[in-house]
């Protein structure tokens, strides 16, 4: 396929932290509001005069430092983030929101804010207790959490507009965003799609960390070229449904797919399914509650424990295959994620057990690069997979 306009801007973004679009921002005189999960609804962090970066460590080298304060067992990625913020890559954040969701994680945050990592004096962080159950009970909870440890920090530390209003015009900032991955996204049902797993990683990854508002042209243009973009005449080898933990850098999808693996859909930290889906906002409801419900009925998190909520990820996953027409199932990790190990440990049997599907689980450090052993395991599921397909066909042929 031709490449995408636009491809190489997006990728250049994505080489740090504070890109490009994020220094522009900066010297508008926005605040960059840090995050480092789904649990806070990004709409509250891109209020006027605000905008979300969602913490990451791009072409991480060592992880030495992070190591030595959070030990060698703990998650590659908080260890990663850490490491970015003690060398000062996260210096042009005035503010970090934190959920209470993952221990890790929140020693991480709990690192960059002892030592003194950010040298503005007004820098600040944020905990809030987000809940582990999707009742109207967790509801008001939450709803009470992200007011009192989100909101009202915005204002009377930054004075950011917290008002219903505000908070409709960031939702719908972000509905934009959304239809427009959406609508891309949708190319990758088709039979040949005119998109890759890796391009649209990229795409997605972007509206993690940039001002959304600043890539909706570009968005907008990779769309309407993606309409009229010629395939590649072979098609992959086979399709498979990504799932797991953080993937911050496409360089995974990529690897995945130069192994003849299409990743036609992206149920990860990071990806698109779900979280990049339209906010309905009603006018009987206040703002902030159907905000928080949205997220709560959204949330695939492996921390969710209760058994609706444990059914609802597999059957999610299932339905997504479906949708896709994915041939197998990826359940991917980075070493040392508590919950994403004990999620993808009962998925790898109960999806191919109870599912029926081929499934590759991968426990993989934070900084894939061209690992050798991720490549050899993955080319190894493909032509499993396509040995399955021809048996399939094979037997179909007996039958008729």
């Amino acid at each position: 396929m031709k490449d995408l306009k636009h491809l190489y801007y997006f990728e250049k973004l994505l080489d740090d932290t504070y890109n490009d679009l994020a220094r522009a921002a900066k010297e508008e005189g926005r605040y960059a509001i840090g995050h480092v999960c789904f649990q806070i609804p990004e709409p509250l962090l891109n209020l006027p005069g605000c905008f979300s970066v969602r913490l990451r460590a791009p072409r991480t080298g060592s992880i030495e430092m992070g190591t030595y304060y959070m030990s060698s067992t703990l998650c590659e990625a908080c260890r990663a983030y850490l490491e970015r913020a003690i060398e000062g890559g996260f210096n042009f954040l005035d503010c970090i929101i934190a959920p209470d969701a993952c221990a890790q994680m929140n020693r991480c945050v709990e690192n960059i804010e002892r030592l003194d990592t950010n040298p503005n004096k007004d820098f600040f962080v944020t905990y809030s207790d987000v809940p582990m159950k999707s009742d109207e009970t967790a509801l008001k909870h939450y709803v009470k959490q992200m007011r009192v440890h989100v909101l009202e920090p915005l204002h009377e530390k930054l004075g950011v507009d917290i008002s219903d209003e505000a908070m409709r015009a960031a939702v719908e900032q972000q509905n934009e965003v959304s239809r427009l991955l959406t609508a891309i996204g949708d190319y990758r049902k088709c039979d040949n799609p005119p998109i890759t797993g890796y391009e649209f990683a990229v795409l997605c990854l972007a509206s993690y960390c940039c001002p959304k508002d600043m890539i909706i042209d570009k968005l907008q243009d990779t769309l309407e070229e993606i309409k009229h973009r010629e395939p590649n005449e072979k098609k992959a080898r086979i399709r498979v449904v990504m799932v797991g933990s953080e993937i911050d850098d496409p360089e995974f999808i990529g690897l995945a797919e130069e192994c003849g693996a299409l990743v036609v859909a992206d149920r990860y930290c990071f990806g698109s399914l779900p979280g990049r889906q339209v906010i309905e906002l009603n006018d009987e409801e206040d703002v902030l509650t159907q905000i928080c419900r949205t997220y709560l009925e959204w949330g695939k998190c492996p921390r969710f424990f209760n058994q609706d909520k444990i059914m609802e990820r597999r059957e999610y996953v299932d339905k997504l295959a479906k949708e896709y027409k994915a041939d197998g199932l990826i359940y991917e990790q980075i070493k040392f994620c508590d919950y994403w190990g004990y999620e993808r440990a009962s998925a790898f049997h109960v999806m191919a057990e109870e599912y029926g599907y081929p499934v590759l689980s991968v426990d993989r450090p934070y900084a894939v690069r061209s690992s050798g052993q991720l490549r050899t395991r993955i080319q190894a599921f493909v032509e499993r997979v396509e040995m399955k397909k021809i048996s399939a066909k094979k037997q179909e042929g007996r039958i008729s």
